[in-house]
């Protein structure tokens, strides 16, 4: 079997919700050995509570086992259930820090200080330690005790500010953006201190928020304001930086495909390929300037084009003629597509409560060291006897005490 890139590289995740669990995804795909502790009061958190995605639309007699929101964030993970609220528990946890490279929570600041788990407190326990910490506004200003969810965050960032339609109210992505984002940036952030440490010796405290991680991609408005002041507008679909672009509605049941058209070479080829109709040559379309002032009916002028067309047909046809374009896809048609089959995109993986089901990939292609998914999302606490027996050392009468005492967990509290 291929070495990964991570192997033997250990993390203790504490990740909540999406952007922890998110970013421990990322370094176990890459052979991290990432071990998931989770309370048995607050396994909800963790993405256990039961989702709309439960198979068949039925939660189970372990539904905190088969939502599809937990099953894609946490695959190839181990998973312990350890009560950190009281001293014992504590103990335990640092003794993994002990035999560890990360420590990952995303937690608001508050909550490891209180634990007496901040980083100060870890660096004592082993000085090399690197530890990352996800919060909504950071560790430190005026908002670092405020919660949020990334929704909150994607208000927050800006980026809620221009997106939606012309003059209409601000609108969120269809997705966690802030919570993807700022996974991926902790996972990067990771890789970056690990080479540090390497060099150097030395551990460091990565202070990573969701907020922060988005602004960045609103630089270009940002820095638009301060040389214009010049705020951005909500445009929809439109771009400033096209002649044209906008999403058209196709032949069939809330099909749509979306086209952008960058400057004139492309736009008389996008006018060669719809057969030149006599729209195209009024003089209200003669130039980009003209056509930008008359998008809509422009807009409407495609249309007509589009929907005449399944979505497929009409990406076939402009993608010959060198047009940017590209059908909106949903989530079956996405599962069905052959490009991403052919490229081994989706990996099926077999769950023993959920069953065999088409996992998203690794998003990269690494030619001689690829990820891959070695095994499913782990049941609620599966692997206390492996982390807590094999890993630490405890006897199975110590493990049986410490379960009686509520701070080992083997199912969640319902």
């Amino acid at each position: 079997m291929t070495e990964l890139p991570l192997d033997g590289l250990r993390i203790i995740s504490l990740g909540q919700v999406y952007a922890g669990p998110y970013a421990g995804k990322l370094l176990a795909d890459m052979g991290a050995e990432v071990i998931k502790i989770e309370s048995a009061v607050r396994s909800g958190r963790g993405g256990r509570k039961p989702q709309p995605g439960d198979p068949d639309g039925r939660p189970g007699e372990t539904p905190y086992n088969r939502s599809a929101y937990y099953n894609e964030l946490n695959r190839n993970k181990y998973a312990v259930g350890l009560d950190l609220s009281g001293e014992h528990g504590r103990e335990i946890f640092k003794k993994l820090v002990r035999i560890s490279d990360v420590v990952l929570e995303n937690f608001s600041p508050r909550v490891m200080a209180n634990f007496g788990l901040d980083y100060p407190t870890l660096r004592q326990i082993k000085p090399e330690i690197i530890m990352v910490s996800i919060s909504a506004y950071g560790q430190t200003g005026p908002y670092r005790d405020y919660v949020s969810f990334g929704r909150g965050i994607e208000a927050m960032s800006g980026l809620s500010q221009v997106t939606g339609y012309e003059d209409s109210q601000p609108l969120a992505p269809g997705i966690a953006y802030a919570d993807a984002t700022a996974g991926l940036h902790a996972a990067f952030a990771t890789l970056v201190a690990l080479h540090h440490r390497r060099r150097t010796g030395k551990g460091e405290h990565i202070d990573l928020s969701l907020r922060e991680s988005l602004i960045p991609l609103l630089g270009e408005h940002l820095l638009d304001y301060s040389m214009n002041r010049r705020s951005p507008q909500r445009r929809g679909n439109r771009d400033s930086s096209a002649m044209f672009q906008g999403c058209y509605r196709c032949r069939g049941d809330d099909a749509w495909i979306a086209i952008a058209i960058c400057d004139d070479g492309e736009w008389r080829a996008f006018c060669s390929a719809l057969d030149n109709p006599p729209w195209t040559t009024e003089e209200r379309f003669a130039t980009s300037s003209r056509r930008q002032q008359n998008q809509r009916d422009l807009d409407r002028n495609i249309e007509r084009w589009t929907t005449g067309h399944r979505p497929d047909e009409a990406m076939c046809i402009l993608q010959q003629a060198g047009i940017r374009v590209g059908t909106v896809s949903s989530a079956d048609e996405l599962t069905r597509d052959p490009h991403l089959w052919e490229r081994d995109f989706f990996e099926m993986v077999t769950h023993p409560e959920v069953g065999t089901h088409a996992h998203p990939g690794i998003s990269w292609k690494l030619s001689h060291t690829p990820g891959r998914i070695r095994m499913p999302a782990p049941r609620f606490a599966e692997h206390n006897d492996y982390v807590f027996g094999e890993l630490l050392g405890m006897s199975r009468e110590e493990l049986a005490k410490l379960a009686g005492e509520g701070v080992i967990a083997r199912v969640p509290l319902q």
